[in-house]
């Protein structure tokens, strides 16, 4: 009979969080001399960098201590295969980027139809509906962003290309 209070093994990952956790913690440590000081007068404890060195310090060998129960427990077998579906994850802030540097060049409205119309697509959506339901939140998220909030999104290059009139009405709106 298993018992509740033991640990749970096979939890996929939970090796390489520890090591990037480790790793954060390191970096954060490495970079405490410069980002916060200690002075020369007074109390240790009211020091503006005693307590960020305490988290930073605390994170720093609870993280080591961490990675050394996962690496006795799993081994380093599992981990390249979690590794390559964390990185998977990456396509999606690649799309954020290349949605980033169209939007200059096409205009927010052409760019986020595209981009929502796209990405349905990628998703697995093919039924003519469901584009169009991409496309229409598309539409709905520029509306709100655009034309009711009224941020601030530079127009697009090919804007350019229509009447000063026509021009002006899509910088402004869409």
């Amino acid at each position: 009979m298993e018992r509740d209070d033991e640990p749970e093994t096979g939890r996929p990952g939970a090796l390489l969080f520890a090591l990037l956790f480790l790793a954060l913690s390191l970096s954060l440590l490495s970079q405490l001399g410069n980002e916060a000081k200690f002075s020369a007068k007074g109390n240790w404890v009211a020091q503006p960098a005693f307590w960020p060195a305490i988290g930073v310090i605390g994170m720093s060998v609870f993280g080591a201590l961490h990675l050394l129960t996962q690496h006795r427990r799993e081994g380093f077998a599992g981990s390249l295969g979690e590794a390559a579906v964390w990185l998977l994850s990456l396509e999606y802030f690649a799309w954020f980027m290349a949605y980033v540097f169209v939007v200059p060049v096409i205009g927010y409205l052409p760019a986020t139809l595209i981009f929502t119309t796209a990405l349905a697509l990628r998703a697995g959506y093919r039924d003519g509906w469901m584009l169009g339901a991409a496309a229409l939140t598309g539409l709905g998220v520029v509306l709100v962003f655009k034309t009711l909030l009224s941020v601030k999104i530079p127009g697009g290059a090919l804007y350019e290309y229509f009447p000063a009139a026509m021009r002006s009405f899509l910088m402004t709106n869409f």
